[in-house]
């Protein structure tokens, strides 16, 4: 590609906000010409859409749908908040939720998923469009039980079933009284406050615990331990991090004096019953999400010389 075309290729996408791909066909089916070239984005309902696509989400719901013993969960952004509380933004959540849980399949299987006859990610084009704000849907996940219950529990709630902490967990059990239902949201409640990596030791990721000895180590050293004090410390410190990290250790919210592992050991007792937590999702609304701005010349690089 000359270097006159993609500069072309540059002014159409800061024009109309459409992808390089888009933009690099519109002009070649244009004769280059900018002008004819946006009308042809605008014709195939590119261009509107494609500008707000362009722009960062953080902001949204988490929604949960939930029907005997299985549940989805889906996070769903939007550019501000006051989107996420408009009425059509919140049934589309809901809509696409419902679809998650009666289908249990991926996000990429999700989208293309039709409602009234319209595939999920032409939906969220023509809401862009409506709504004037990027959408997206992030995430999604789902939960089937057949050794117990699953609950849930929305915080910061937009309703029952959507707010910007959403947490599912399967718990298995031979008992499913009101006792343990009460319990297990409980257990939700104290997943949503505390974040915990995974339920034991056993399923931390083993690469974030050598970076932690790693940076645990780093410190001592600067500290002027010596190797033989350096791996004894390390010792209590790391046990402390999988404590911190892990659900069974950490403290309990509910009763500071005991670990979750041993509230629920307490609970057991109390009922006379038996539960493991077999599973546990958390997802907070942005989480992760870094807002940055796309870098042109980077985005270009694979069509130089095309």
């Amino acid at each position: 590609m000359s270097s006159d075309n993609l500069n072309k290729v540059k002014e159409l996408r800061e024009l109309t906000g459409a992808g390089i791909q888009d933009c690099k066909i519109a002009l070649s089916e244009n004769n280059y010409d900018i002008e004819k070239s946006i009308e042809y984005l605008r014709k195939k309902g590119i261009s509107k859409a494609a500008k707000k696509s362009s722009r960062d989400a953080a902001e949204g719901l988490i929604v949960i749908s939930a029907s005997g013993n299985k549940a989805s969960i889906t996070e769903v952004n939007s550019e501000t908040d006051f989107v996420a509380k408009n009425n059509e933004f919140i049934k589309f959540c809901s809509d696409i939720s419902n679809v998650a849980l009666n289908k249990a399949i991926s996000l990429e299987d999700l989208l293309n998923e039709k409602i009234n006859n319209q595939s999920i990610k032409d939906q969220i084009i023509d809401l862009i469009s409506k709504i004037g704000e990027n959408i997206k849907i992030r995430r999604t996940d789902f939960l089937n039980s057949t050794k117990g219950i699953i609950e849930k529990y929305i915080h910061n709630n937009q309703n029952d079933n959507m707010g910007k902490i959403g947490v599912l967990i399967s718990i298995d059990t031979n008992n499913t009284s009101e006792d343990i239902k009460n319990f297990s949201k409980k257990i939700c409640m104290h997943i949503a406050a505390m974040s915990p990596m995974s339920i034991n030791e056993k399923d931390l990721d083993v690469n974030f615990i050598n970076k932690e000895k790693e940076i645990l180590k780093e410190e001592l050293k600067n500290q002027g331990k010596d190797n033989a004090m350096i791996d004894k410390i390390l010792v209590g410190k790391i046990k402390k991090v999988i404590s911190d990290n892990t659900l069974l250790g950490q403290k309990w919210i509910h009763n500071q004096d005991l670990t979750v592992d041993q509230a629920i050991k307490e609970f057991e007792k109390s009922k006379n019953i038996t539960l493991t937590i077999s599973k546990f999702i958390r997802y907070k609304v942005g989480e992760g999400i870094e807002v940055k701005k796309t870098d042109f010349n980077q985005e270009v690089q694979s069509l130089v010389g095309a």
